[in-house]
Protein backbone atom coordinates (compact mmCIF):
# COMPACT_ATOMS: atom_id res chain seq x y z
CA UNK A 1 0.00 0.00 0.00
CA UNK A 2 1.32 3.68 -0.47
CA UNK A 3 0.30 6.67 0.13
CA UNK A 4 -0.52 9.12 -2.91
CA UNK A 5 -0.94 12.80 -2.56
CA UNK A 6 -3.31 14.85 -4.64
CA UNK A 7 -2.69 15.16 -8.00
CA UNK A 8 -2.84 18.45 -9.76
CA UNK A 9 -6.62 18.03 -11.49
CA UNK A 10 -8.74 20.09 -8.78
CA UNK A 11 -5.77 20.66 -6.99
CA UNK A 12 -7.22 24.03 -5.49
CA UNK A 13 -10.02 22.11 -4.43
CA UNK A 14 -8.06 19.41 -2.24
CA UNK A 15 -10.53 18.42 0.30
CA UNK A 16 -9.03 15.69 1.72
CA UNK A 17 -5.76 14.25 2.10
CA UNK A 18 -4.22 10.90 3.14
CA UNK A 19 -7.99 10.51 4.84
CA UNK A 20 -9.10 7.54 6.50
CA UNK A 21 -12.33 5.40 6.35
CA UNK A 22 -14.30 7.00 8.07
CA UNK A 23 -13.84 10.33 6.94
CA UNK A 24 -13.74 8.46 3.22
CA UNK A 25 -17.07 7.24 3.36
CA UNK A 26 -18.03 10.44 4.87
CA UNK A 27 -17.17 12.89 2.21
CA UNK A 28 -18.34 10.48 -0.66
CA UNK A 29 -22.11 10.51 1.86
CA UNK A 30 -22.21 13.81 1.53
CA UNK A 31 -20.70 14.57 -1.95
CA UNK A 32 -23.30 12.18 -3.64
CA UNK A 33 -26.10 12.12 -1.31
CA UNK A 34 -25.32 8.47 -0.52
CA UNK A 35 -25.91 7.88 3.07
CA UNK A 36 -25.92 4.18 2.85
CA UNK A 37 -22.70 4.11 1.05
CA UNK A 38 -20.05 1.46 2.71
CA UNK A 39 -16.73 1.35 1.96
CA UNK A 40 -14.97 -2.41 1.68
CA UNK A 41 -10.96 -2.38 2.47
CA UNK A 42 -8.35 -5.26 2.77
CA UNK A 43 -6.75 -2.67 5.29
CA UNK A 44 -9.75 -1.02 6.73
CA UNK A 45 -7.12 0.89 9.73
CA UNK A 46 -4.96 2.23 6.90
CA UNK A 47 -5.38 5.59 4.48
CA UNK A 48 -8.03 5.25 1.66
CA UNK A 49 -7.06 8.50 -0.07
CA UNK A 50 -7.08 11.99 -1.10
CA UNK A 51 -9.96 13.84 -2.56
CA UNK A 52 -10.96 16.99 -4.30
CA UNK A 53 -14.39 18.82 -4.81
CA UNK A 54 -15.60 21.85 -6.65
CA UNK A 55 -18.64 22.50 -6.36
CA UNK A 56 -21.41 24.88 -8.11
CA UNK A 57 -25.57 25.46 -8.50
CA UNK A 58 -25.84 22.85 -11.62
CA UNK A 59 -23.66 20.04 -9.48
CA UNK A 60 -19.86 18.62 -8.68
CA UNK A 61 -16.82 17.26 -9.52
CA UNK A 62 -15.22 15.39 -7.62
CA UNK A 63 -11.56 13.26 -8.41
CA UNK A 64 -10.60 10.58 -5.82
CA UNK A 65 -7.04 9.78 -5.55
CA UNK A 66 -6.93 5.82 -4.21
CA UNK A 67 -4.19 4.20 -2.12
CA UNK A 68 -5.04 0.87 -1.30
CA UNK A 69 -7.70 -1.05 -3.02
CA UNK A 70 -11.64 0.09 -2.25
CA UNK A 71 -14.88 -0.83 -2.84
CA UNK A 72 -17.48 1.94 -2.26
CA UNK A 73 -20.85 -0.33 -2.09
CA UNK A 74 -24.30 0.64 -1.82
CA UNK A 75 -24.49 4.09 -3.96
CA UNK A 76 -27.66 4.78 -4.82
CA UNK A 77 -27.94 8.22 -7.44
CA UNK A 78 -31.46 10.16 -7.58
CA UNK A 79 -30.42 12.00 -11.40
CA UNK A 80 -27.39 10.46 -13.84
CA UNK A 81 -23.80 10.18 -12.70
CA UNK A 82 -20.81 9.82 -14.68
CA UNK A 83 -17.62 8.09 -13.61
CA UNK A 84 -14.38 8.67 -15.68
CA UNK A 85 -11.52 6.57 -14.85
CA UNK A 86 -8.43 9.12 -15.18
CA UNK A 87 -5.34 6.33 -14.16
CA UNK A 88 -5.15 2.84 -12.66
CA UNK A 89 -8.36 0.33 -13.21
CA UNK A 90 -11.56 0.88 -11.90
CA UNK A 91 -15.12 -0.52 -12.93
CA UNK A 92 -19.13 0.26 -11.68
CA UNK A 93 -21.29 -2.61 -11.36
CA UNK A 94 -24.91 -2.14 -11.54
CA UNK A 95 -27.62 -3.37 -9.34
CA UNK A 96 -28.61 -6.45 -11.80
CA UNK A 97 -25.14 -7.89 -11.81
CA UNK A 98 -24.08 -5.68 -15.57
CA UNK A 99 -20.71 -4.00 -15.56
CA UNK A 100 -19.83 -0.44 -16.76
CA UNK A 101 -15.79 0.47 -17.85
CA UNK A 102 -14.92 3.44 -16.27
CA UNK A 103 -12.20 3.80 -19.43
CA UNK A 104 -13.30 5.78 -21.17
CA UNK A 105 -16.56 6.54 -18.93
CA UNK A 106 -19.40 5.00 -17.58
CA UNK A 107 -22.64 6.47 -17.33
CA UNK A 108 -24.79 5.55 -14.33
CA UNK A 109 -28.86 6.00 -14.51
CA UNK A 110 -30.98 8.05 -12.22
CA UNK A 111 -32.35 5.33 -9.23
CA UNK A 112 -29.26 2.31 -10.04
CA UNK A 113 -27.49 1.64 -6.86
CA UNK A 114 -23.84 0.37 -7.67
CA UNK A 115 -20.45 -0.33 -6.89
CA UNK A 116 -17.45 1.68 -7.32
CA UNK A 117 -14.51 -0.71 -7.33
CA UNK A 118 -10.88 0.73 -7.39
CA UNK A 119 -7.50 -0.35 -7.25
CA UNK A 120 -4.79 0.67 -5.58
CA UNK A 121 -2.96 4.17 -7.44
CA UNK A 122 -6.39 4.60 -9.46
CA UNK A 123 -7.54 8.39 -9.98
CA UNK A 124 -11.02 8.89 -10.71
CA UNK A 125 -13.32 11.68 -11.60
CA UNK A 126 -16.92 11.72 -10.45
CA UNK A 127 -19.56 14.02 -12.04
CA UNK A 128 -22.87 14.42 -10.53
CA UNK A 129 -25.53 15.10 -11.12
CA UNK A 130 -26.17 15.58 -14.86
CA UNK A 131 -30.00 16.07 -15.52
CA UNK A 132 -30.34 14.18 -18.58
CA UNK A 133 -31.30 10.69 -18.55
CA UNK A 134 -28.90 7.61 -19.71
CA UNK A 135 -29.88 6.87 -23.41
CA UNK A 136 -30.42 2.99 -23.77
CA UNK A 137 -28.62 2.51 -26.99
CA UNK A 138 -26.18 5.01 -26.67
CA UNK A 139 -24.21 6.19 -29.84
CA UNK A 140 -20.59 4.69 -30.19
CA UNK A 141 -18.38 6.91 -29.53
CA UNK A 142 -20.57 8.74 -26.73
CA UNK A 143 -18.50 7.84 -23.81
CA UNK A 144 -15.58 9.16 -25.76
CA UNK A 145 -17.01 12.52 -26.19
CA UNK A 146 -18.54 13.32 -22.68
CA UNK A 147 -14.63 11.86 -21.47
CA UNK A 148 -13.41 14.26 -23.66
CA UNK A 149 -14.88 17.07 -21.90
CA UNK A 150 -13.87 16.45 -18.74
CA UNK A 151 -10.23 15.91 -19.51
CA UNK A 152 -9.85 19.04 -21.32
CA UNK A 153 -11.95 20.98 -18.07
CA UNK A 154 -9.29 19.08 -15.90
CA UNK A 155 -6.46 20.33 -17.85
CA UNK A 156 -7.66 24.13 -17.96
CA UNK A 157 -8.06 23.74 -14.29
CA UNK A 158 -4.46 23.91 -13.62
CA UNK A 159 -4.87 27.63 -14.71
CA UNK A 160 -8.08 28.70 -13.13
CA UNK A 161 -7.57 31.99 -12.46
CA UNK A 162 -9.66 32.48 -9.16
CA UNK A 163 -12.63 31.13 -7.34
CA UNK A 164 -15.21 32.72 -10.14
CA UNK A 165 -13.41 31.62 -12.81
CA UNK A 166 -13.20 28.19 -11.40
CA UNK A 167 -16.79 27.72 -10.79
CA UNK A 168 -17.46 29.30 -14.59
CA UNK A 169 -15.80 26.91 -15.96
CA UNK A 170 -17.40 24.28 -13.80
CA UNK A 171 -21.36 25.40 -15.04
CA UNK A 172 -19.90 25.40 -18.84
CA UNK A 173 -18.23 21.91 -18.09
CA UNK A 174 -22.16 20.70 -16.94
CA UNK A 175 -23.68 22.19 -20.03
CA UNK A 176 -21.42 20.62 -22.17
CA UNK A 177 -22.34 17.23 -21.00
CA UNK A 178 -26.07 17.95 -20.89
CA UNK A 179 -25.60 19.17 -24.43
CA UNK A 180 -24.02 16.10 -25.36
CA UNK A 181 -26.18 13.90 -23.73
CA UNK A 182 -29.64 16.02 -25.49
CA UNK A 183 -27.89 15.60 -28.65
CA UNK A 184 -26.96 12.15 -28.66
CA UNK A 185 -24.44 13.05 -31.29
CA UNK A 186 -20.87 12.31 -31.11
CA UNK A 187 -19.10 15.84 -30.61
CA UNK A 188 -15.45 15.46 -30.09
CA UNK A 189 -14.17 18.73 -27.94
CA UNK A 190 -10.80 20.09 -29.78
CA UNK A 191 -7.75 19.23 -28.01
CA UNK A 192 -5.65 21.69 -26.30
CA UNK A 193 -2.70 23.22 -27.62
CA UNK A 194 0.62 21.88 -26.12
CA UNK A 195 2.05 23.97 -24.19
CA UNK A 196 5.33 25.80 -24.84
CA UNK A 197 8.55 24.13 -23.70
CA UNK A 198 9.72 27.16 -22.25
CA UNK A 199 6.48 27.48 -20.43
CA UNK A 200 6.48 23.82 -19.13
CA UNK A 201 10.26 25.10 -17.59
CA UNK A 202 8.26 27.80 -15.95
CA UNK A 203 5.61 26.51 -14.89
CA UNK A 204 7.24 23.02 -13.52
CA UNK A 205 9.89 25.54 -11.61
CA UNK A 206 7.28 27.87 -9.78
CA UNK A 207 5.60 24.22 -8.71
CA UNK A 208 8.42 22.80 -7.58
CA UNK A 209 10.55 25.04 -6.04
CA UNK A 210 8.82 25.81 -2.50
CA UNK A 211 11.46 28.23 -1.57
CA UNK A 212 11.57 30.38 -4.90
CA UNK A 213 11.34 33.98 -4.18
CA UNK A 214 9.80 35.46 -7.25
CA UNK A 215 11.90 37.11 -9.88
CA UNK A 216 10.87 37.66 -13.71
CA UNK A 217 14.04 38.34 -14.42
CA UNK A 218 15.52 34.87 -13.02
CA UNK A 219 12.36 33.54 -14.68
CA UNK A 220 12.19 34.79 -18.33
CA UNK A 221 16.21 33.45 -18.06
CA UNK A 222 15.35 29.95 -16.51
CA UNK A 223 12.75 29.97 -19.59
CA UNK A 224 15.04 30.83 -22.28
CA UNK A 225 13.09 34.02 -23.30
CA UNK A 226 12.68 37.67 -22.86
CA UNK A 227 10.41 39.36 -19.74
CA UNK A 228 8.17 40.59 -22.33
CA UNK A 229 7.80 37.54 -24.07
CA UNK A 230 7.31 34.77 -21.42
CA UNK A 231 4.95 37.23 -19.62
CA UNK A 232 2.36 37.53 -22.99
CA UNK A 233 3.44 34.01 -24.25
CA UNK A 234 2.12 32.51 -20.50
CA UNK A 235 -0.97 35.44 -20.98
CA UNK A 236 -2.13 33.86 -24.33
CA UNK A 237 -1.58 30.12 -23.42
CA UNK A 238 -2.95 29.95 -20.10
CA UNK A 239 -4.81 32.86 -19.19
CA UNK A 240 -2.04 33.33 -16.10
CA UNK A 241 0.80 35.94 -15.59
CA UNK A 242 3.79 34.48 -13.92
CA UNK A 243 3.27 36.14 -10.86
CA UNK A 244 -0.38 34.92 -10.66
CA UNK A 245 0.58 31.11 -11.26
CA UNK A 246 3.37 31.72 -8.79
CA UNK A 247 0.44 33.34 -6.23
CA UNK A 248 -1.88 30.34 -6.70
CA UNK A 249 0.79 27.85 -5.94
CA UNK A 250 1.63 29.98 -2.85
CA UNK A 251 -1.93 29.71 -1.85
CA UNK A 252 -2.34 25.90 -2.54
CA UNK A 253 0.51 24.93 -0.79
CA UNK A 254 -0.73 26.80 2.56
CA UNK A 255 -4.45 24.97 1.51
CA UNK A 256 -2.52 21.78 1.61
CA UNK A 257 -1.42 22.36 4.88
CA UNK A 258 -4.72 23.35 6.17
CA UNK A 259 -5.92 19.95 4.42
CA UNK A 260 -3.75 17.73 6.83
CA UNK A 261 -3.69 19.72 10.03
CA UNK A 262 -4.73 17.44 12.72
CA UNK A 263 -4.02 20.25 15.93
CA UNK A 264 -7.25 21.62 17.64
CA UNK A 265 -6.21 25.28 16.62
CA UNK A 266 -5.08 25.51 13.21
CA UNK A 267 -2.20 27.77 12.69
CA UNK A 268 -3.34 29.67 9.94
CA UNK A 269 -0.77 32.38 10.43
CA UNK A 270 2.33 30.38 10.53
CA UNK A 271 1.26 28.43 7.26
CA UNK A 272 0.47 31.81 5.17
CA UNK A 273 3.94 33.13 6.74
CA UNK A 274 5.83 30.50 5.74
CA UNK A 275 4.64 30.99 1.93
CA UNK A 276 5.13 34.77 2.12
CA UNK A 277 2.30 36.04 3.35
CA UNK A 278 3.00 38.56 5.87
CA UNK A 279 -0.15 40.33 6.08
CA UNK A 280 -2.78 37.43 7.30
CA UNK A 281 -5.99 39.96 6.28
CA UNK A 282 -4.60 40.44 3.01
CA UNK A 283 -4.41 36.67 2.97
CA UNK A 284 -7.31 35.44 3.93
CA UNK A 285 -8.88 37.76 1.23
CA UNK A 286 -6.71 36.16 -1.33
CA UNK A 287 -7.57 32.66 -0.03
CA UNK A 288 -11.30 33.21 -0.75
CA UNK A 289 -10.96 34.78 -3.79
CA UNK A 290 -9.15 32.01 -5.34
CA UNK A 291 -11.30 28.97 -3.12
CA UNK A 292 -14.46 30.61 -2.90
CA UNK A 293 -14.05 29.95 1.32
CA UNK A 294 -11.74 31.78 3.84
CA UNK A 295 -8.83 29.62 5.22
CA UNK A 296 -10.97 28.68 8.67
CA UNK A 297 -14.15 26.79 6.65
CA UNK A 298 -11.60 24.69 4.90
CA UNK A 299 -10.50 23.47 8.20
CA UNK A 300 -14.01 23.36 10.10
CA UNK A 301 -14.64 21.26 6.22
CA UNK A 302 -12.93 18.62 6.99
CA UNK A 303 -13.38 18.67 10.81
CA UNK A 304 -16.59 18.52 10.97
CA UNK A 305 -16.59 14.69 9.00
CA UNK A 306 -14.10 13.47 11.27
CA UNK A 307 -16.79 14.78 14.56
CA UNK A 308 -19.68 13.12 12.25
CA UNK A 309 -18.55 10.77 9.98
CA UNK A 310 -22.06 9.49 9.42
CA UNK A 311 -23.76 12.29 7.64
CA UNK A 312 -27.22 12.90 6.95
CA UNK A 313 -28.67 12.73 2.92
CA UNK A 314 -27.34 16.45 0.52
CA UNK A 315 -27.64 17.76 -2.13
CA UNK A 316 -23.73 17.97 -3.77
CA UNK A 317 -22.87 21.35 -1.72
CA UNK A 318 -19.99 21.00 0.20
CA UNK A 319 -20.51 24.14 1.71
Amino acid sequence: MRTLNANPELEAYLRLNNAGCEEWLAAIAQLLACPQAECRLPRPQAVVGSLSALAVEAGIVCVLDVSQDMELHGCLVSQTLLVNAIQGHSEITLQDGSRLPTFPLAMIPAGQQFTLRAAEGSRVVLVYPVNQAVPAWPKPGLEVALAGHIHRFLLRSNYFQDHQHASNETLALFDRLEQQLVSGQVDLPEDLPVLDRRLVRVIEKIRSERDWEFDLQALAQHSGASERNLYYLMKRETGMTPYRLYQRCRLIRVRRRLVDCQCDVPHISWYAADEGFSHLGRFAALYREHFGELPSETVQWRRRLREQPVVEPARWAIT
